[in-house]
């Protein structure tokens, strides 16, 4: 580790805090309905929409109906992404004439980008024409997001509603999200990545000499527009197949410090969102902190592990940190940084590929991912993932104190809790349930490139990254069969919705309440104390339901490594 390496990380984090309030307050603006300087531009877009759709964006929706509509909505993109796809082949702007995908590939493809997970068991460049790459995929990776802050916005009002029977409008939400956030903030980061030599272009392929001699055909497309939003709504599908390792999708180590940041800045701001809406910014602090303390404990470890490198290569004399799989313009800080930041935020972009980390240093993406998107969280899925959890934090504060637990002047009940409950425990019995099938069949075993625990980590961070609507691969596995396009598909559906409806329950519940004041005896939820216990019931309750199969794959894995032995 360097003090160079440090100071990236010092400076991200302090560039992040300060842009926590500005975005915050863009956000809590959208989520009031307020009016914004945009709206003299977009608002008649708006209206427009509204009326082309005949909606009202003041009629208040019950959870039941905000549920239905969200669900509704995803599903007719679901299909109109399958059907592009399967149909590619006869369709315009399709200059390398490549032919529809199948089903089983257009299934798992058409979930991954209805659930903002972006798993890829494809190579973009090399499968996708431009019109599947913008129709199907880049529409899903604004609406997908827009769907995210969009609950997280329902969710908050649960907490600050009192009495109240709705949480909003579906679709206003998703409109004003897209059309004042989304969308500005990516005309801009489209222009700068397009400044930075990221091709933005509908020509096809263009062949070039290289300094050796021979041709090369470098595959083009519309990279900028599409590479924007997968950053800033924590999406992480790539145009290219190496992702952000590529140089058309990161050529420099200024788009790599811009990509981690905007990877990161919508969910900081989201927690300020928060404590405001409730009323006490200081809440919304408090969570921030419970997420950085986790964040900053996952980059140390990734870090630490990267620059220590592989003794085994250090007995054969080759001597400095693990550089395999990792692009040389960005070395090992940044590389661990951004692996670090994707999974932290359910993002799944990859600027070194997680298969030649280290043991250890591959585990904490893996973990981060497990925790269910509360180290940081991704677009609207990690607040509204980290207030699950506080339910159950205060629960748990309220047994000990010996009284009913109340979270921001609400009373949280049995049936909050076992919602709760519900909701978390979709993670761990999915993702486990999953792996141990493919860890049996001849199906599933036929997919990892390793053996030993290394490949049973490529089978267990697949399944982690699918139900964790992550979809960053930690390479090695072929992923691209009829048994696991099937199986993840079915687990990305499951990570995300089945999370949601319970998680829209307890904010319809939690909006019906009273309000509660705090009284001497009220357990605080704003100090240090509280972050304190919050980190421990992430770590408890989310981590330690993953210990046995951790140690079957990563701890094995590094313990094999000391002892000399490789996978």
């Amino acid at each position: 580790m360097t003090l160079q390496g440090w100071t990236l990380i010092l400076v991200f984090v302090g560039i992040l805090l300060a842009l926590t309030k500005p975005v915050g307050l863009w956000l809590d603006a959208l989520y009031e309905g307020r009016r914004t300087p945009l709206h003299a531009i977009i608002g008649p877009v708006e209206r427009g929409f509204y009326k082309l759709a005949g909606i009202d964006p003041e009629e208040e929706q019950s959870w039941r109906r905000y549920a239905v509509h969200m669900l509704i909505f995803n599903v007719a993109l679901l299909l109109l992404t399958y059907a592009v796809l399967r149909l590619q082949a006869g369709l315009p702007l399709n200059p390398l004439d490549y032919a529809g995908l199948s089903e089983h590939l257009s299934f798992n493809t058409a979930i991954s980008f209805a659930t903002d997970t972006n798993w890829q068991s494809y190579g973009g460049e090399s499968t996708l024409s431009y019109l599947s790459q913008m129709l199907g995929l880049t529409i899903h990776n604004f609406l997908s997001a827009a769907t995210g802050i969009a609950l997280a916005f329902a969710f908050f009002r649960g907490f600050a509603r009192r009495s109240a029977a709705g949480l909003g409008n579906f679709w206003a939400d998703v409109t004003r999200v897209t059309l004042y956030l989304l969308l500005p903030l990516c005309i801009v980061y489209a222009i700068f990545l397009i400044a930075s030599g990221v091709p933005q272009t509908l020509a096809a392929s263009v062949d070039v000499n290289t300094l050796e001699g021979p041709k090369q055909t470098l595959a083009l497309g519309p990279v900028a527009s599409q590479e924007a939003i997968k950053m800033l709504g924590t999406n992480g599908g790539g145009f290219f197949n190496a992702n952000s390792a590529h140089p058309f999708e990161n050529p420099t180590a200024l788009t790599n410090f811009v990509q981690m940041l905007s990877i990161f800045v919508i969910g900081f701001g989201l927690t300020w969102c928060f404590g405001k809406a409730v009323g006490n910014t200081r809440q919304g602090w408090a969570i921030l902190a419970a997420m950085s303390v986790l964040f900053f404990l996952g980059v140390a470890v990734t870090y630490w592990q990267e620059a220590a490198g592989n003794p085994v290569l250090h007995n054969l004399g080759v001597a400095g940190g693990n550089m395999e799989g990792k692009e040389v313009r960005f070395g090992i800080a940044a590389s661990s940084l951004f692996a670090t930041v994707t999974t932290a935020a359910s993002c799944g972009a990859v600027n070194a590929m997680h298969d030649s980390f280290t043991a250890l240093g591959g585990m904490i993406p893996l973990f981060n991912i497990q925790l269910g998107e509360v180290v940081i969280g991704g677009v609207g899925a990690g607040i509204y993932g980290y207030l699950l959890f506080a339910i159950l934090a205060v629960f748990v504060a309220g047994l000990m104190v010996g009284r009913t637990p109340e979270y921001v002047g609400k009373k949280i009940e049995a049936r909050e809790v076992k919602l709760a409950v519900l909701a978390i425990a979709v993670l761990p019995l999915t993702i486990l349930g999953f792996t141990a099938i493919a860890s049996v069949l001849d199906a599933g075993l036929a997919g990892p490139l390793n053996k030993g625990p290394h490949g049973f980590s490529e089978i267990l961070y697949a399944f982690t990254s699918a139900v964790g609507n992550n979809g960053s691969a930690f390479a090695g596995l072929t992923a691209n069969t009829p048994f696991y396009n099937g199986m993840l598909g079915i687990a990305m559906w499951v990570g995300r919705f089945f999370i949601i409806i319970p998680m829209l329950a307890i904010a319809g519940s939690l909006a019906a309440k009273k309000y509660t004041p705090e009284t001497a005896g009220s357990f605080p939820t704003t100090g240090p104390l509280w972050t304190g216990l919050l980190v421990g019931i992430v770590l408890i309750v989310g981590g330690l339901t993953f210990l046995p199969s951790l140690a079957l794959g990563p701890i094995a894995d590094h313990l094999a490594m000391i002892r000399g032995q490789l996978f």
